[in-house]
């Protein structure tokens, strides 16, 4: 694949009962269990989904759900097939709906819910390696670290924060959303967007 090809975010309604808050190890492994190739496929990142907090640590999913993939152009055939599959989410079955495709907006500030580094434990290594990874971008955005927070892989606890990059070239700004910052982009963290309203 041509690293300069665009990404695009492959949308999909979804439907079905509440879901764990921390449940994002749990969907990149029930995508991985209809399309397999997601296990070798690093183009790919996985946003958190959305819903109603509850309460018991549960997510209400509402009729403005999705599943969205960030992915290159040329993957749409590939994962556009989930359509219509069911996804277990620890005990929970999600019904995913009909597909969208939606450009990245480029905006001079972008968010992430969660980003997540080696050593992301230590708040200092997390924002020194957030400042190298922005810098290996020849850039001189700022960036704000926002809540900490803690979700399960494989049974242990991992750190990330939330994460706002400002001071963003449209260039920049679109590299990051592609790219993401930090690492496992296929279990939520580093997925960012615009804070323009699309």
């Amino acid at each position: 694949m041509n690293s300069t090809e665009p990404k695009v975010d492959l949308s999909f309604k979804l439907m079905g009962k509440p879901i764990p808050v921390d449940h994002g190890y749990a969907l990149y492994s029930a995508v991985s269990r209809i399309i397999p190739e997601l296990h070798t496929d690093d183009q790919i990142g996985i946003k958190l989904l959305r819903g109603r907090y509850i309460g018991n640590g549960l997510l209400d999913i509402s009729p403005f759900s999705h599943l969205i993939l960030r992915l290159p152009v040329s993957r749409i055939t590939r994962y556009i097939r989930l359509a219509g599959h069911h996804l277990d989410i620890k005990a929970s079955k999600l019904t995913i709906g009909v597909p969208q495709t939606k450009a990245l907006i480029p905006s001079a500030a972008v968010y992430a819910h969660l980003v997540s580094t080696k050593n992301g434990h230590d708040p200092q290594r997390f924002e020194n390696e957030i400042a190298r990874q922005i810098s290996s971008l020849d850039s001189k955005a700022k960036f704000a670290v926002g809540k900490r927070r803690t979700f399960g892989i494989h049974g242990k606890q991992v750190v990330g924060y939330s994460l706002m990059v400002h001071e963003l070239t449209a260039e920049e700004s679109i590299t990051i959303q592609e790219i993401g910052l930090g690492g496992r982009r296929k279990m939520g963290c580093g997925f960012f967007e615009s804070r323009r309203k699309r």
